[in-house]
């Protein structure tokens, strides 16, 4: 390998592409077919400053990797430089760049034709204003790896809480840090996720009413960007990233969101367009291999032990969620109703060409380990619905003292369980539309597509932490869930009323119980989830933060399982 590289002739900058209304900022290439760059300039010199977002790699492969940055004003030439150790004394790739407006002045930088299983530093420096950023960390995998450790994560609300899991990923003996969306939060200061237990934290979202514009969306990127756990993970580990709903608008779907009213905020295409171009800028991702910029779903072959298989069950394809309150009439539950609906054929969370591109991954691909990093919880998740329309009153307790005892025994086939006590049981739906039990029929096709092959799922977007078998209709087994609880927003402690610790953990022991597949659930808890796989198993490790109200905290592991094929 060379050991200087130049911008000047060997990059090709790519010209935004208009796609469908949407302009999606360009990444910048460097090959190793680069001409010497000039040096003058003394490093040394020059101060931390001006670079206030820190800096960030993604989307490692054996043979590249993206950096990036953003200064605080455009027209400025910024230098980058990649070293193969700390100090630079031997840089591999370097070449200058032109921050600009149109990207809100951030750069990025996708690296070619690298040699594989390679430890990188990189760093970006102005010498007009004496200014240079922090040293950042990266990789390039290994074409056959023997473990690959994964921190998987969603779920930041800055306004919540501090970042504290983010510090320990940046900590963790992790690879890659996997991040399953919800990024960020849309709404105003004082909304979601603020509560007087955080208030004296001033974390209040900027801008502080609900982002709608490319320009709202830009400066609450910056805000979060701002938080020094999570420039501190980016600065130490790549990430892999996708986009769930909140990076636009809650429970959005391919044409709306629950969170967006167009007759008092616009066009909902208008701001789905401004907000997926602001995630384009500040968390880039790799589009060398797809015909179409504005597709977020790919595959990450990492060292042929595992193929990442990043889906999109937010944006390209999903129909709208049903809603429970519809099937409500005079006369009580529509359950019929309710059932046709959701065992729809032609819904679809995925869409089409999506679901099939997943297919053909899944079957082609010869890595011991099939993972779907994915936004939604895809076990089934049906929860008797007397608890579910008992949820916050007063008898809550009651109720779900009486259906765990009736299930228990069933379990147990005690002879004199009642049908009327069965019914109580039995009688469940999906606690949660917005995940794949509201769209089970296409679940169902995902599964029968496998042909005999087994997958992994990870999850994020509940806030809990949850461990769930994969079963297709028919009771065949054909997979493991994985799902990680949040970084900093609230869980099922909020919704239940009480932080008590009893009842946190009767709770989650019902769940347990009541819920077919169910292994594991945490219902209180911030933090990551840890997964190291091996071409023999899979160990997964549920780590929580003890608080996110101070920046003196301490991770732990909370639980673990290993998993085998």
């Amino acid at each position: 390998m060379a050991s200087n590289y130049n911008s000047r002739r060997g990059f090709i900058q790519k010209a935004s592409l208009a796609l469908g209304g949407l302009i999606l900022a360009p990444n910048f290439i460097s090959c190793n077919t680069d001409d010497d760059f000039e040096k003058d300039y003394d490093y040394t010199q020059l101060s931390i400053k001006n670079f206030n977002q820190g800096v960030a790699s993604f989307d490692p492969s054996s043979t590249s990797v993206i950096i990036w940055t953003r200064y605080t004003a455009a027209n400025h030439d910024i230098v980058w430089e990649v070293s193969t150790d700390a100090d630079f004394s031997q840089i591999i790739r370097q070449g200058k760049l032109t921050t600009e407006s149109s990207r809100d002045n951030t750069l990025a930088v996708e690296l070619t034709e690298l040699d594989s299983d390679l430890k990188l530093y990189y760093r970006f420096f102005n010498e007009a204003d004496n200014a240079k950023s922090v040293v950042g960390e990266t990789i390039t995998l290994p074409e056959n790896a023997s473990s690959v450790t994964l921190a998987v994560c969603s779920c930041s609300n800055y306004q919540a809480g501090l970042f504290t899991a983010y510090d320990a990923m940046a900590n963790s003996e992790a690879d890659i840090i996997v991040h399953l969306g919800d990024y960020l939060y849309e709404y105003g200061a004082g909304g979601y996720g603020a509560t007087d237990e955080n208030a004296f934290l001033n974390r209040h979202h900027e801008p502080t009413h609900e982002m709608l514009s490319l320009e709202d969306y830009r400066i609450r990127y910056k805000q979060y960007r701002s938080d020094v756990s999570l420039q501190l993970a980016h600065q130490k580990k790549p990430f892999i990233c996708v986009w769930d709903d909140h990076e636009i608008a809650n429970d959005t779907y391919i044409d709306g969101a629950e969170n967006h009213d167009e007759t008092t905020e616009g066009s909902f295409e208008v701001r789905k367009q401004a907000a997926l171009q602001a995630y384009s800028e500040f968390l880039p991702f790799s589009r060398l291999t797809e015909a179409n910029n504005s597709i977020i779903y790919r595959t990450i072959n990492i060292g042929n032990l595992i193929d990442l298989i990043m889906l999109d069950t937010r944006v390209i394809g999903r129909d709208k969620q049903l809603n429970l309150a519809d099937y409500y009439t005079t006369t009580g539950f529509d359950a019929l109703g309710f059932q046709s609906d959701l065992s729809d054929v032609s819904r679809t969370l995925l869409g089409e060409d999506q679901r099939q591109w997943l297919v053909n991954n899944i079957q082609s691909s010869s890595a011991k380990w099939q993972v779907l990093g994915q936004q939604v919880l895809m076990g089934q998740m049906f929860v008797p619905l007397e608890l579910l329309t008992s949820f916050g009153q007063a008898n809550f307790v009651q109720i779900l003292t009486e259906l765990v005892t009736i299930k228990t025994r069933m379990l147990q086939q005690d002879p004199t369980v009642t049908p009327e006590e069965k019914s109580r049981v039995l009688t469940a739906i999906p606690y949660n539309l917005d995940a794949w039990d509201g769209y089970a029929a296409e679940r169902e096709i995902l599964y029968q597509a496998l042909n005999g092959k087994k997958i992994v799922t990870l999850a994020g977007d509940t806030h809990n932490a949850w461990h769930n078998t994969l079963k297709s209709q028919d009771g065949t087994e054909v997979g493991v869930e994985l799902a990680t609880s949040s970084i900093s927003s609230p869980g099922f402690e909020t919704y239940l009323g009480d932080t008590n610790p009893a009842l946190l953990e009767g709770f989650q022991q019902a769940m347990t119980t009541l819920v077919e597949g169910l292994e594991y659930f945490d219902a209180s808890r911030r933090g990551y989830l840890l997964a190291t796989f091996t071409n023999s198993e899979l160990i997964s490790e549920w780590v929580y933060v003890d608080t996110i109200l101070s920046e003196s905290y301490t991770a732990k592991v909370g639980h673990s399982v290993t998993y085998t094929t």
